[in-house]
This record gives structure tokens, sequence and C-alpha cells, in this order.
């Protein structure tokens, strides 16, 4: 059998390389780390491939200033970075290509109940009753779920401990949020339209 011949080891440092040189190929890296990747890649992830006392936000900065006036962009979402086409660009996308149907396509009512998950996580259906006056129903958790916008989190401390829901790394991209922290608060999501009922979104995160 032939023998599988071995990688060779990246060179992070780039010793024999002027210092202009050696940003430059490290940002190049960066920006293939993140054109490979389908999903956000964290900093430790691209820590990877540059030298040591290299600052990966500095390079993400620089790239992302290099893609200025380019049809796609560098994105902080979900704890991580990625490239992605800016959204001005989405029509041309659709009109060109076969791309798939990548709506959320979800009414108000179940943008308001991902809201409050969102915002109350972990909570269960009877938390959900609770702000929405009605029950919740099990195909509206389904479509949720079906769309990878919330998870099933740990039990509630409570007689049957029933299921708690959460949101997740998709509903982070979905939104373009990098963490939780970035959720609009209660003014900003009632100027966007979403009013869940009667109950309060506040003090959640």
């Amino acid at each position: 059998m032939a023998k599988t011949r071995a990688e060779p080891e990246l060179d992070r440092e780039l010793a024999d390389l002027p210092p202009e040189l050696r940003w430059r190929e490290w940002m190049h890296r960066v920006e293939a780390v993140l054109f490979a990747s389908a999903a956000p890649v964290p900093r430790e992830d691209l820590a990877r491939v540059v030298g040591q006392g290299a600052s990966v936000d500095l390079l993400v900065e620089d790239l992302a200033a290099d893609l200025e006036g380019r049809a796609f962009e560098v994105a902080r979402v979900a704890g991580g970075w990625m490239l992605r086409t800016r959204a001005a660009h989405a029509p041309a996308i659709r009109a060109a290509a076969d791309v798939g149907d990548q709506a959320l396509d979800l009414r108000e009512y179940d943008i308001a109940v991902l809201a409050a998950i969102a915002y109350r996580q972990p909570i269960t259906r009877d938390g959900l009753k609770e702000i929405f006056g009605r029950e919740i129903g099990r195909d509206l958790i389904g479509r949720l779920h079906a769309r990878g916008l919330i998870a099933t989190g740990p039990r509630a401390p409570r007689r049957g401990a029933p299921y708690t829901f959460v949101t997740t790394e998709r509903f982070l991209l979905a939104f373009g949020l990098e963490s939780l922290r970035d959720l609009p608060d209660r003014e900003g999501l009632e100027d966007a339209g979403v009013r869940p009922g009667n109950g309060s979104l506040s003090g959640a995160v």
C-alpha cells in the first residue's frame, strides 16, 4: 500500500516575510478559512492559522475594510465571524441561481412567540401561556423547532418537570446577532411590530 503523504506543518509565524507581507498573508488565511466555512468561525479557530502575537480582531477588521465596496462582507454572528453576501444583492442572487427557499416563512404570531422564548429562556409552554394569555399550540412550537430556531432546554424544577425551550445558534444566525446580549430592548422590539399580548418581556437577558 502506498503511504499517505503527511500534510506539511503550517508555518504560523512566517518569520521570513517582512511585517507588511506577513500581515497580508495572515489576512488571506483568515479570509480563506471564513470562505470555506458554512458556519461562524470563532476567534480561537482563526488564531490557529496566524502568528502567536497576531491580533485576530485587528486582522478581521482589516479584512472587513478590504471588502468595502465588494458584494460580500465579514459579519460577526453567533460568537464568531463569517463571510456573507450583502443584503442589497439578495434579489440578484435569487434571480440568477436556484438557492432554494431560505426564508424562515414565519407568521407574525410565530415571531412573537420566538421573541418571548429569546427574552425569557429557558421557558416552558406554561410560561409562554402566562405571557400571551392563551395556550401555545404544539404545532407552533413544532414549526420553530423544524426551522432550527429553538431547541429543548433543561426541565423546569417544578411538578412534572416540564421541558423548557431555548433559542439556538441558528436563531442568532437568522437574525444577525452575535449573542443574546444583542437582542433589542422591549421598546425596540415593539418598534419592530412585535407586541406579544399584554405580557412583559422585560428583564430576561
